[in-house]
């Protein structure tokens, strides 16, 4: 079969944006250059989590028996 090779234009006529009400360009751009640290869980651990906050939680005491003097 052949392809049958089309004229390709920048954006089809039925995207109107300029009937967007709100739009705020870059909005989230600076969050971007940012970067992000997502961290993927393993599904056994991600069941154990009922939520991002119990896995925050979680994490911040471990951090925090990690920084606190050892007693033997």
């Amino acid at each position: 079969m052949k392809k049958v090779e089309t004229e390709q234009e920048d954006m089809r006529p039925e995207y109107d944006f300029s009937q967007m009400k709100g739009g705020v360009r870059g909005k989230y751009s600076e969050r971007y250059r940012e970067g992000t640290n997502l961290v993927l869980l393993d599904p056994d651990v991600a069941a154990a989590f009922p939520d991002a906050k119990a896995v925050n939680d979680a994490l911040r005491q471990l951090l925090e028996e990690k920084q606190s003097p050892q007693q033997r």
